[in-house]
């Protein structure tokens, strides 16, 4: 459809079009999502049958791993707004997409390789967070092995968010089932010593991630240069020689990004600190409702990132009536998605712990009791989480991203933390009362997020 076409349509048919291209963008991105994940999830199910401590330090280790990972995302999301605004205003214009892609790569090569470091300290970081040492001893080594992987894993979000923007999202679903099940294949090898494989444990299940983030990247390498639109982009051409004007704008654009993801992520992460101070088994089961939660949000992440990429070609259009469309039809899409799951886990808690730990051993029967606390409170924020990352992506479609990391900063700092903080640790609540402090964060940015991208999109910007 062309620029003018968008901006002559009346009626209901607009909407119907829209909901349309955002599901067939969005639901493949969402099951992407949720699937890519699930490399994770597969790890904790696999993990956890080594016992309540390598479960307690894999949630430690995944803590540590993904603090920088969110630090990294943020160039890899810039791409998105970058890509999508170009080819919203002219389709044909490879040279600027190819840019955006190929300085979005370099940042993330380049910050994955510094921030990685910092792994080498997670024992000692972790001991002066007050986590139990022989969590923080066995979380290192898993740390470290998950650590090649990071650029890899930062390198698929931006060859994902390429493909979206032009609507090419199918391929990249299947290959991300393909490197799932390679991801469970090598787990049964490594962590438990299957078929003549060393009995690697913990670092064999970061071993196994490592590769399969490396497979992911290099499968959607491949398809971009046999696809027949993909490859008129010529990504990797002179894919050495910098960019340095290109590369600022990524930079530019991505560090709020990151950083607002990273307000999130390390709210998230805090309260695993926050368990840990009260006890092993809270951390464990914290994990375990955390996982479920996570589970519940990729689908609506997927959409809005879909919805992202609608918001961006619409404004590079100037059809500033596709934008608010874009914009509602992406928020409802993602609470209607999440509910899917936030429902069956608020109905049977229990059921849902014991996918997780087994209900026989009695080593695990304060860890289940826990984990179907805290599962109610987290199905109850669901709402409000697939609100704000809606709002979120939508607002970063518009490359309105400053204004929305202070109103993150604010939401899971000056209210989420100290909520959680002080109902945990200095209440009868205890770990219940962290979960209600996450609560109050989320539906800060909700409310904040959401009014801001209603008063930008009520008032455009030219």
């Amino acid at each position: 459809m062309t620029t003018a076409e968008t901006k002559l349509e009346t009626g209901n048919a607009p909407w119907r079009r829209e909901f349309v291209a955002l599901m067939t963008i969005g639901l493949p991105m969402g099951i992407t999502q949720l699937i890519q994940f699930s490399i994770n999830t597969i790890d904790v199910l696999m993990i956890g049958r080594l016992g309540s401590e390598s479960l307690a330090a894999a949630s430690l280790g995944i803590v540590m791993f993904y603090v920088l990972y969110v630090a990294g995302m943020g160039p890899a999301m810039a791409v998105s707004p970058m890509v999508s605004q170009a080819l919203g205003a002219d389709a044909n214009d490879t040279r600027d997409a190819r840019r955006s892609v190929r300085m979005g790569l370099w940042a993330v090569g380049i910050g994955a390789s510094v921030l990685s470091l910092m792994y080498f300290f997670t024992e000692e970081i972790a001991l002066a967070l007050g986590q139990p040492a022989s969590l923080a001893k066995l979380a290192e080594p898993y740390v470290l092995a998950l650590a090649p992987g990071l650029p890899f894993a930062l390198g698929v979000i931006v060859l994902r968010n390429f493909l979206a923007a032009i609507e090419r999202t199918r391929w990249p679903l299947v290959f991300i089932i393909l490197t799932t099940l390679l991801n469970a294949f090598l787990n049964y090898l490594l962590i438990y010593g299957s078929l003549g494989f060393p009995q690697l444990g913990l670092v064999g299940a970061g071993i196994a991630s490592s590769i399969s983030h490396a497979v992911g990247f290099f499968a959607l390498a491949v398809y971009i240069v046999i696809e027949k639109r993909a490859r008129q982009f010529d990504l990797f051409k002179n894919f050495t020689a910098p960019d340095w004007e290109r590369l600022r704008e990524v930079i530019s654009l991505g560090w709020p990004i990151g950083l607002t993801i990273l307000f999130e992520a390390m709210l998230f992460n805090a309260a695993v600190f926050l368990m840990g101070r009260i006890g092993v088994n809270e951390v464990a089961a914290y994990q375990v409702a955390l996982n479920v939660a996570a589970v519940a949000f990729m689908t609506p992440l997927g959409l809005s990132m879909a919805g992202a990429v609608r918001v961006g070609l619409m404004q590079g259009a100037k059809n500033y009536a596709g934008v608010r469309r874009a914009s509602l039809l992406t928020i409802v899409s993602c609470i209607g998605a999440i509910m899917i799951v936030a429902i069956p886990v608020m109905i049977a808690p229990r059921a849902i712990a014991e996918l997780y730990l087994d209900a026989s051993d009695p080593d695990n029967t304060a860890v289940l009791g826990l984990v179907a606390s805290f599962l109610p409170i987290a199905a109850a924020f669901a709402l409000f989480d697939a609100t704000q990352v809606a709002a979120a992506q939508a607002l970063r479609g518009l490359k309105d991203v400053r204004i929305p990391m202070i109103i993150t900063g604010f939401s899971y700092w000056g209210i989420g933390f100290p909520v959680a903080a002080w109902l945990g640790l200095f209440t009868p609540l205890g770990a219940v009362g962290v979960w209600y402090g996450l609560l109050a964060s989320l539906f800060s940015a909700a409310v904040l997020l959401s009014g801001r991208l209603w008063l930008i999109t009520r008032h455009p910007r030219t």
